[in-house]
């Protein structure tokens, strides 16, 4: 039998409808997701470039919905800010940094954000490296901040980053515990096998000429000598008088081989390579992951080819 509905009783309920609909409208109502279905109830993240983001998504795991500023073969050090960067600093409940002066553009980037976000320094507790050579390096000082390059050191960012993740979300504790000691049993294992590497390149041989001062760290760790042109920023240019002394080293000390960088111009290094005679022992990853098509799409990955790279052109 079909319920008769007569003109009030519809009115009525018309009128009912309608001031549920105002309702969700209003300021104060709660309001429809803006995020996927997938990032829902996951803790925003934002890690400020390529590397720094693969060790933050090792630890995180499917917990984080994460983002990077500064993406594969990016260079962070002459990074401009979009407004859709501001965007991301603003959407973020954490934002970790690698400090020691890489980012000097994050606090500009942090107030145009307007964000109240947590601000973490994955680099903390790090023993600090001292640019060689004098260059001024970032901010005017000379502090190195590529501490990554020595996996101890990317240990102690991995640690940092577990108890940032804990500090925000407490919830996820035995979940980020869990993946942290996972990763740092791979990057012991990683370490292990850089050490026994070098130790395979006869010792006269642990010389190369790279593009930037980016591996100060590696060479404190692990023994081999990276003399540069350029200072640990890559918004430096290498002087005629750096030039000139570098070609006269290569020549004097007979040092094998000349490396270039995915995130600088090959050029300098190539007419090194041209005036010493000294050859082009490839491509070493120093700021910067590849995309997932690329040699170096993880931190590990980093790691293993460029000592590689290096174990190919100094082995002989």
């Amino acid at each position: 039998m079909t319920a008769v509905v007569s003109p009030a009783m519809a009115a009525a309920r018309r009128r009912i409808l309608a001031a549920a609909l105002c309702f969700t409208l209003l300021p104060g109502a709660a309001p429809a997701p803006a995020q996927p279905a997938s990032a829902a109830g996951k803790l925003k993240v934002l890690a400020s470039f390529s590397i720094l983001g693969d060790l933050v998504r090792n630890v995180g795991g499917d917990r984080l919905d994460l983002a990077t500023l500064v993406g594969p073969n990016s260079d962070a050090h002459v990074y401009a800010a979009a407004p859709a960067d501001a965007k991301k600093v603003a959407e973020a409940r954490l934002v970790i940094l690698n400090g020691l002066g890489f980012e000097g553009w994050m606090e500009r980037l942090v107030k145009a954000s307007g964000g109240q976000a947590t601000m973490v320094i994955a680099s903390k507790g790090v023993r600090q490296r001292r640019s060689a050579g004098g260059h001024a390096g970032h901010d005017g000082g000379q502090v190195d901040p590529h501490a990554w390059q020595s996996v101890p050191n990317a240990e102690i960012y991995v640690a940092n980053i577990r108890d940032a993740l804990i500090a925000v979300d407490p919830s996820g504790r035995d979940a980020y515990a869990g993946n942290a000691a996972a990763y740092l049993a791979r990057l012991d294992a990683l370490d292990r096998e850089l050490v026994a590497a070098v130790a395979a390149i006869p010792a006269d041989r642990r010389r190369i000429i790279s593009s930037h001062d980016a591996f100060g760290y590696f060479q404190e760790r692990y023994g081999i000598e990276f003399v540069a042109p350029q200072g640990v920023s890559t918004e430096s240019e290498a002087s005629a008088r750096d030039v000139a002394r570098i070609i006269t080293q290569i020549r004097k000390e007979k040092i094998p081989a000349v490396f270039m960088e995915n995130i600088t111009d090959p050029r300098l290094m190539q007419r090194i390579a041209h005036e010493t005679g000294a050859r082009i022992g490839g491509k070493l990853y120093s700021d910067a992951l590849t995309d997932g098509r690329g040699e170096a799409p993880t931190y590990i990955d980093l790691m293993r080819h460029n000592m590689r790279t290096l174990s190919a052109a100094l082995g002989s």
